[in-house]
Formats: structure tokens, sequence, C-alpha cells
């Protein structure tokens, strides 16, 4: 007979990682769960690299996970916050219509909102003002239920929160091989470590299509990376913005273009833009993986991508190594701000699951496999959505550990 180690591994420890296995403490507890995570704490990547924003689901396909995760996440991360004294604040966001062009988007907005039960207030001109007295649009919607938090403190609470129920956090445990056997799983660590459990739920955010792969599954995708580079007022110019401030989004991708966030710490980041990154963690131009950039150019969803999309992609690009045009895009929004008035702020990665015929992954993708559950897309808003995404992996995983 096999020995076991623990009943789960869960591989990544950024928040959804993390917040499954506090969700697997709280279901079954007595549950034996060890996180791996390869740097030396939580939440090095997607976690603790975005806006801090806590989205309504307002832009979500009804229905769909994304829609009903962010709407119910959205409520209970407020109140995880609030009962753990992490730093938040519901701030409301505008959305405003700059182009008479996106007026039919807004509106469409206004009604997937309220399909969604979200609470939305349509505004003019003069009511844009009273929000936010430097922002100019043709029209806009308010909505009240988004908000601001420390998502990289809340990684660290639900990591430790875990922990006090008896879950083992390991950092700097690189997973390199993965072995299976119809009763367990069995992983290799960059030091040589061995570990055997029950069950592997693969939550590795960037690298989760090479962790599918490693544990001998088809993943049917495989991440394409997404720089976002943002830029942040200057001290003295962060008056120029209350609030939240987002434009209307193109339809045609998962991104929301350039945005205004006031964040907790009442400084104003300014983004992101999405443009290919030269590697899987490549936060700056200068940080190129040749081996992981040969993966991304030999995948035929990226040319596909490139084909379907390069005026989009073109104009990403434009305002990446241009910051008069990324300028130029922020003052449709706020007119009074100037090249002078940002500051180059840090760059995140997003883990953008594609598809081979170039489709870019919408909604949260879960797959699984015997003994094993894998996260392959939860980009933005999953750090919003979390907790109940932890709850569904938690649910998917402890079914797998009852037929086993």
């Amino acid at each position: 007979m096999t020995t076991l180690d623990c009943d789960v591994l869960v591989i990544g420890g950024g928040i959804v990682g993390l917040s499954t296995a506090y969700a697997l403490t709280r279901a079954a507890p007595g549950t034996r769960v060890t996180v791996l995570e390869k740097e030396t704490g939580p939440a090095r990547h997607q976690t603790g690299r975005n806006s801090g924003v806590i989205h309504s689901g307002i832009y979500y396909r009804p229905g769909s996970l994304k829609a009903r995760f962010a709407v119910r996440g959205a409520t209970e991360m407020v109140k995880f916050c609030a009962e753990h004294g992490i730093a938040h604040e519901v701030t409301g966001k505008l959305i405003v219509a700059t182009e008479r062009s996106e007026l039919p988007r807004l509106h469409g907005l206004i009604q997937r909102g309220r399909e969604n039960g979200i609470p939305v207030r349509e505004l003019g001109p003069a009511q844009i003002a009273e929000y936010e007295p430097r922002v100019r649009g043709l029209a806009a919607i308010h909505v009240g239920t988004t908000g601001v938090c420390d998502f990289g403190a809340v990684a660290a609470r639900l990591a430790r929160l875990a922990q006090d129920a008896g879950a083992s956090v390991r950092y700097g445990a690189e997973v390199r091989t993965i072995g299976r056997r119809p009763s367990a799983v069995a992983v290799r660590t960059a030091d040589g470590t061995v570990l055997r459990a029950r069950a592997l739920v693969n939550c590795a955010g960037l690298q989760c299509d090479r962790i599918a792969r490693l544990a001998g599954d088809d993943p049917g995708m495989r991440i394409v990376p997404f720089r976002g580079e943002y830029y942040e007022l200057v001290p003295d110019r962060a008056a120029l913005v209350n609030g939240l401030v987002y434009p209307v989004p193109d339809p045609a991708f998962p991104f929301l273009g350039v945005h205004l966030t006031r964040g907790i710490d009442g400084g104003v980041h300014i983004g992101p833009n999405a443009v290919p990154a030269l590697a899987r963690e490549g936060y700056a131009w200068h940080t190129v993986r040749p081996a992981e950039l040969a993966g991304t150019l030999a995948f035929p969803g990226s040319w596909r991508i490139a084909r379907r999309h390069w005026r989009y992609g073109a104009g990403e690009l434009h305002r990446s190594l241009s910051k008069r045009a990324f300028t130029e895009a922020v003052r449709r929004l706020l007119p009074e701000v100037t090249a002078d008035d940002l500051t180059a702020a840090p760059a995140g990665v997003r883990a953008q699951a594609v598809l081979r015929d170039g489709t870019l992954v919408d909604d949260f993708l879960i797959s699984e496999s015997p003994r094993v559950v894998h996260v392959l897309n939860a980009p933005s808003p999953a750090a919003t959505a979390s907790l109940p995404i932890g709850r569904e992996v938690a649910r998917r995983v402890l079914d797998t550990l009852r037929v086993g």
C-alpha cells in the first residue's frame, strides 16, 4: 500500500490556491492539505500584481461562472476583509462613454448588470461631474458594489487560516515532476522532495497548462501571457480622481481597457494596457525566456490571435512603447492629465487561456481527470471571486476523494 503524505496537494500559492486550501479545511475538517508554492511567499504573481479592484460582476455573461462567482465573491470579499481587519473600501465606480459609438455598448452593460442582479444607475454629463469633477464623458453608469482591497493581504490571511486548521503551506517548493497511479498522485519538487496524496489540485496560474501536461493531461488550451503595464499619478495630482473610472470595454476582448483606480493607499493607478509578454513572468520588455517564448510562438492559437486582432494589438503596443500615446488614451477620460503627471508603476502579467483556434477563453475554466482538478483559466476577476472559486474546486476534489 502506498504511504500518503496528505490527502490533497494544491499546487499554487496565489489567492485561488490558498482559497481552495482554506475551503477544504472548512468543508471537510481533518482533511490533510498541503500547498506547494515555488516562490518564497504567497501572492507573488497575478494576485499581488493587479489594481486591487473588487469587481462587481457587471461585465460577465449572465449565468457564466465569472458572473455568478464575481457577484457572490464581491460581497464575500468585503465581508472577509471586514472580519479580518484587511484594508478595503467599497467605492463604487463609473463606466464612462466618451464617444457616441460607445453608447450602445454602455446600454448593453446596463442590461447585463441588471440581469446579473447588480444595481446600476445611468448618468448624464452633469451627474458624472458629481462623482468625478475632472472626468469627461457623454454618459456613464455608476456601479455601487465595486470596491478596492489588498488582495495580497487576503491571500496571506487565507494561508494563515488554512494553516491554523491543519494545512501545510510550503514555499520555495517548485513542482518538477508528477506521477499518477490508480490510488495516488505523487509530485517531486526542485529539491528532490517527493510528496504523495490522494488527489491533486492545479492552481498554478501562469504555469497551469504546464502543470496539467506534467500530470499527463491535455489541457486543450495554452496560457498566452499578456503583460499589463501601469502608471500612477504623481502624489500632488492624485486629487484628479476620487474613485474608480473605467472606459466602455471592447466586447471582443477580456481586457477592460486603461482605467483609473484610487487604491486603498490613496494612490491612483492608471492602466493596464495589454501587450504580449516575452516570458510567463515577463514583467518588463527585457525579461525574455527563449523556451517559453518559443512555446508561445509555436502554438497555432497565438498566430490566429495576431491575425484576427492585429489592429487592437498594434494600438496596445504603441501605448506600451510611447508614454505620450498612453497619456492620450488616459486623456479621453481625464482631459487635464499630462505625461508629467504619470510615473511608471509595477506591471502585472495576465494568464490568459487560449484555444488552438485562437479563441480567448472568456469564462473561468475548471477541468477534472482522475484524482486531479485543474483550474485552467482564472484571470481577473478571479481575485474578487476567489472565495466561491475555492469552494467550487474544494467540492470537486472532495467528490474525487469520495469516489476514490
